[in-house]
C-alpha cells in the first residue's frame, strides 16, 4: 500500500521514517523497533552490539581512503512520547501511527507522531545504506528509554562505543546547534486520604481538555495552562460544600498536562450552584490564557454511579491545597544567557487510589543548586500537606564549549551552506548529551535538527522542506570532518 510519505524527499530518510511509524516504541518497549534497527544493519553488512537495557550501536567502516579519519557518532534515541487525544481511539503497543502532509508539514492524525526522535533514527540509518555519502568510521548509537529520564543514557557501558565527536540528532530548531542542556530530576509526593461511606448526593464528572500541553522543558516557558492546576484552581475556588471522589491526570513526567478529570459528590441541592461556580471560575481562565489556550474546555455531566466512596472532607481540602500549591512554569530565567529558562517545575500526573493520592512533578535547571531547591520547595509543601515524598535520580546538565572544534568546523559548513551563521544556543530541556559527556570524557558534541513543533503532544509536527536541508547538511557535516 502507498504511503502518503513516498514522494517525500530524501526517499531514504523518508522510507525509513515509514518503517518506524509501524513499530511500537513507547518509552520501555522499544525492542521491535530495536530489532527493525539490528536487521537494517544486518542487510547492509555491518557490525551491530545491542546491550541488555537495549541500546544499539552499529559500526559502519569508512568510505575508501578514509579509513584513518575520526571516528564519528550519530546518536539518536529508539523511544516516542506516547500521547493521544482522549477521542482517538489508537493502542501504541499494536498500531502503527497514522501519518498526514499538512501543507509543508507532516503530523498524525490524534496522537504524536514519532519524528522526536524518530527522524534522527531514520536519518542515521539513511546515511548506514547511503553509499553515495561520504564518511570516515561511523558508530551509530541508538538509545532507549530517553523520553522517561535518559535511562539507556545511563546504562551505556565504557567501552559501548570508541568514537570522540558526536552528533545528536535530536533537536528540534532548523539552524540552531545545541550546546548544552538543562539539567532534571523527579519527585513524587503521596498523600493518604480518607473515604467516607456517609455521604451522600449526586456524582459529577468534571472534565478538563483542550489545552495545548507539550514539552515540559522547552515549551514551559510559553505560559501554557497546566490542565491539572488549573481544575484544581477551580475546585479550590468552590464555595460549595462537596467531597472530592477522585482528581487524574497527565501521563508524562516530561508532557505538559493537557486534561484532567475530577469525580465529586455534591449534595442535590448544590449541583447547579458548583456547576456555576466552576463555569464562571472557567471563564477567568480563558481570559488568562486566551493568547495561548484557544481550546481549552470545561464539561460537566451528572454520572450515575460513583467508583469509590468520596474522600472526607479534610483529605479533600488536603489534596487541593497540594495541587494548587505547588509550582508549576519557569521558577527563574538565566542570568547569563538573554530568554533561557534557568530553572522549571511541571506538575506533571496526578492518581487518586483508594488510600492514597499521588502527584508527580519533573524539575530542570540549568544549576544543581537551584533544582535541589525547587525539590525542596516541593517536599515542603507536600509535606505540609500531609504528604511524603520520595525524589528520584536525575540527569546531569551539559555545559557549553564554545572552544569546541566540531562547533567550528559546523558553524562553517553552515554558513558555506546556507550564507547565514547558525544560531548557538542552550536549551531548558535534557538531553543525552548530558550524561554520554559524563561517561565518556572528552566527547565533543553538538546537538541538532529539523524544524519540529509541539513534540509530546498530539500536534506534533516536523517540516518536510527542513528535514531535507538537514540531511543535506549532515551528509555535509560528515564530510567536512574527515
Amino acid at each position: 500500500m502507498s504511503s502518503v510519505l513516498t514522494d517525500l524527499k530524501p526517499s531514504l530518510l523518508w522510507k525509513h521514517f515509514d518503517e518506524i511509524r509501524k513499530y511500537p516504541h513507547c518509552s520501555k518497549n522499544e525492542k521491535p523497533l530495536g530489532d527493525y534497527v539490528l536487521q537494517v544493519a544486518e542487510r547492509n553488512g555491518c557490525e551491530a552490539d545491542r546491550d541488555d537495557t537495549g541500546n544499539i550501536v552499529i559500526r559502519k567502516p569508512a568510505t575508501t581512503g578514509h579509513e584513518k579519519s575520526p571516528i564519528v557518532v550519530l546518536q539518536g534515541h529508539l523511544d516516542m512520547v506516547c500521547e493521544k487525544n482522549s477521542d482517538v481511539e489508537h493502542d501504541f503497543t499494536k498500531d502503527p501511527i497514522e501519518v498526514q502532509i499538512e501543507g509543508e508539514w507532516v503530523t498524525a492524525k490524534g496522537t504524536t507522531l514519532g519524528a522526536d526522535n524518530g527522524i534522527g533514527v531514520a536519518t542515521a540509518l539513511a546515511v548506514l545504506e547511503d553509499e553515495s555519502v561520504e564518511h570516515g568510521p561511523l558508530e551509530l548509537l541508538f538509545t532507549t528509554d530517553e523520553e522517561t529520564g535518559l535511562n539507556g543514557a545511563r546504562e551505556l557501558g565504557p567501552d559501548f562505543i570508541k568514537g570522540k565527536i558526536l552528533l545528536n540528532l535530536d533537536s528540534e530548531e532548523e539552524g540552531a546547534f545545541t550546546i548544552s542542556c538543562a539539567g532534571g530530576a523527579d519527585s513524587e509526593i503521596t498523600l493518604p486520604i480518607q473515604r467516607t461511606s456517609s455521604a451522600d448526593g449526586t456524582a459529577l464528572k468534571i472534565v478538563h481538555k483542550g489545552f495545548r500541553g507539550g514539552h515540559s522543558g522547552i515549551d514551559i516557558h510559553t505560559g501554557r495552562g497546566n490542565a491539572i492546576q488549573l481544575l484544581a484552581r477551580l475546585l479550590y475556588d468552590a464555595d460549595v460544600n462537596f467531597h472530592l471522589i477522585s482528581l487524574e491526570g497527565g501521563s508524562k513526567h516530561n508532557a505538559i498536562p493537557r486534561e484532567a478529570f475530577a469525580l465529586v459528590m455534591v449534595k442535590q441541592g448544590d449541583v447547579d450552584n458548583l456547576k456555576k461556580q466552576l463555569q464562571d471560575g472557567f471563564k477567568n481562565i480563558q481570559f488568562e490564557y486566551k493568547a495561548v489556550e484557544k481550546d481549552c474546555q470545561l464539561a460537566i455531566e451528572t454520572v450515575s454511579e460513583k467508583t469509590q466512596n468520596p474522600m472526607e472532607e479534610a483529605s479533600t481540602q488536603a489534596f487541593l491545597n497540594l495541587l494548587v500549591a505547588l509550582p508549576h512554569g519557569v521558577m527563574a530565567m538565566s542570568q547569563e544567557i538573554p530568554g533561557l529558562t534557568e530553572t522549571s517545575n511541571n506538575l506533571a500526573i496526578v492518581k487518586t487510589k483508594d488510600k492514597e493520592a499521588t502527584a508527580y512533578t519533573s524539575t530542570r535547571s540549568s544549576i544543581l543548586s537551584a533544582l535541589e531547591a525547587t525539590r525542596k520547595k516541593i517536599e515542603a509543601i507536600g509535606a505540609m500537606s500531609g504528604g511524603s515524598i520520595e525524589h528520584f535520580e536525575g540527569y546531569p546538565a551539559w555545559s557549553p564549549n564554545l572552544e569546541s572544534p566540531l562547533l567550528a568546523k559546523m558553524k562553517k559548513v553552515y554558513k558555506d551552506m546556507t550564507g547565514k551563521e547558525a544560531e548557538i544556543m542552550a536549551i531548558h530541556a535534557g538531553l543525552e548529551c548530558g550524561i554520554i559527556g559524563d561517561k565518556y570524557p572528552g566527547m565533543d558534541m553538538i546537538s541538532f535538527g529539523p524544524e519540529l513543533k509541539n513534540p509530546h503532544s498530539p500536534d506534533e509536527k516536523v517540516n518536510i522542506g527542513s528535514v531535507e536541508r538537514f540531511w543535506d547538511f549532515v551528509v555535509t557535516t560528515l564530510k567536512a570532518l574527515l
